[in-house]
């Protein structure tokens, strides 16, 4: 299995998860129209109104991505006693997997923020909002819930908009009582002032943010992780991953490990809520067991498929799972490559100390006895190449009926595997002029031969490597596969 379809599988569990999401809910509205002219009162453009609508946002994003990849979430949150409140109240109430602990304050509206859209592009954004701390009374009473439901999830985000309910007691209280319950806290953080987080498993800035926190400029990889081990440092942080636009995400480590993720976007249309995408993804992922690092790399991909929508989106396991296999395909064809590039590639593997194997075949429909093999090869060393027999090789060889598949769909096959770390075509009858440019560790071929009948032996043992023979799995070939394809029935 490859490292992304471990990916698939993981995400196949986000049903699993349990997380208690607490932050600063608000209601997005989105205002679409079309311009066609500029006002004659000023140099702005006039937006003729076409549709309206209206979704959780801030937390409740957080929410509503982490309820769409299958998780439940029990909410914590505050609104104000208004009409906007109780539409995020109805909002909330829709969603089965939601638990909601939604407190009302009197005297403070309820946060709404509006984009007006046309062509695809947002225009203006009005914000209408207040940041004064709640009551004493509802600080005390959300700080008091926290507790009580730390211990019946297996991860808590705490989603700061810096609206007032996420304080320094409400934050110190649940990590307290989440590293009393050996829960993951996740903080999506906001203010300059990190040190409040202390204890958090996780924080999640973005460039912007994590610039004003440590005063670094976040222009490269090594500055990424400078500004992270600050934060883990002086902040008393386990792991920082710090997100980095169109320069993806760089995860730091307290141990010390580096993880850098390439930006998975292709095009990019709305960055609207892809932070609160981002954690959602990490908390249902790290809830359902997954490690940081794999978290990680699912929400990278999450994020890459969100802000390829308009306005605060949303993404679905089927989307990701999708993704996913479509990159597994495409590392296929990474890993092919031509005979000097890969001599290039396994010279650099010794100079890291790697023992590097060969095998070969015409693998033209992959069955267990071929994942065996492999599996065996791979355990004789740390690299293994995989000579492939092109389709005119192929066909001298078995016949003009084959190959089945072609030899690209092969090597795209053969590379999605993980045991599998490169693929060589080759148009000879045999892998000889292969072996003798590589110059393998490992040669391994079936149990059916003998090491004087395989190819290369005598090369590879000349210049002291080793010939491994694998023990072949009973009852599976590609030429009996493909007759009992094609047999009649009775």
């Amino acid at each position: 299995m490859s490292d992304l379809s471990h990916l698939a599988r993981l995400v196949e569990d986000l049903g699993t998860a349990k997380i208690l999401c607490i932050g600063d809910v608000m209601l997005d509205r989105f205002v679409y129209g079309a311009v066609t002219r500029i006002s004659p009162e000023a140099p702005i453009p006039v937006i003729r109104v076409q549709r309206e609508s209206a979704m959780l946002g801030g937390a409740g994003n957080v929410v509503r991505n982490a309820t769409a990849l299958g998780a439940s979430v029990k909410f914590l949150s505050m609104v104000g006693d208004d009409l906007p409140g109780r539409e995020v109240m109805e909002f909330v109430a829709g969603d089965k997997l939601v638990e909601p602990y939604i407190q009302i304050e009197r005297n403070r509206p309820t946060t709404i923020k509006t984009r007006f859209i046309a062509g695809g592009q947002q225009l203006l954004r009005s914000d209408n909002e207040t940041t004064l701390p709640p009551s004493a009374t509802t600080l005390t009473h959300v700080g008091e819930l926290a507790a009580q439901l730390t211990p019946d999830v297996n991860a808590i985000v705490l989603s700061d908009y810096g609206k007032g309910l996420v304080d320094a007691h409400i934050v110190s209280a649940t990590i307290a009582a989440a590293r009393a319950a050996g829960k993951t806290v996740i903080v999506d953080p906001k203010g300059n002032d990190y040190s409040r987080y202390r204890g958090a498993t996780l924080v999640t800035p973005n460039r912007a943010e994590a610039e004003a926190a440590t005063g670094i400029a976040v222009n490269s990889d090594d500055d990424a992780v400078r500004a992270a081990r600050h934060i883990i440092e002086n902040c008393d942080i386990e792991n920082v991953l710090l997100t980095r636009s169109q320069d993806g995400m760089t995860l730091v480590s307290s141990n010390g490990d580096v993880l850098h993720l390439p930006t998975e976007a292709r095009e990019v249309y709305d960055v609207s809520g892809a932070g609160d995408t981002v954690v959602a993804c990490l908390a249902a992922s790290i809830a359902a067991g997954s490690s940081i690092a794999d978290a990680a790399r699912i929400a990278n991909v999450a994020a890459g498929i969100v802000v390829g929508k308009i306005g605060t989106a949303i993404v679905y396991p089927d989307e990701l799972i999708t993704l996913l296999h479509h990159h597994d395909l495409m590392i296929g064809e990474a890993k092919l490559m031509k005979l000097d590039r890969m001599v290039d590639r396994v010279e650099r593997w010794r100079r890291k100390g790697y023992k590097v194997g060969f095998t070969n075949g015409c693998f033209d429909l992959l069955h267990p006895g071929h994942i065996s093999l492999l599996q065996q090869a791979r355990s004789q060393c740390d690299r293994l190449v995989i000579g492939l027999n092109s389709d005119a090789s192929v066909k001298r060889l078995k016949g003009e009926t084959r190959p089945v598949q072609s030899e690209a769909a092969r090597a795209a096959v053969l590379g999605s595997l993980e045991t599998v770390s490169g693929v060589v075509i080759f148009d000879e009858d045999t892998p000889l002029d292969v072996i003798s440019a590589l110059k393998p560790d490992i040669l391994v071929k079936g149990a059916d031969y003998t090491v004087e009948t395989v190819v290369g032996a005598d090369i590879v043992q000349g210049y002291g490597g080793k010939v491994f023979l694998a023990q072949l799995a009973d009852g599976f070939s590609t030429t009996s596969t493909i007759a009992r394809m094609n047999r009649k029935p009775d």
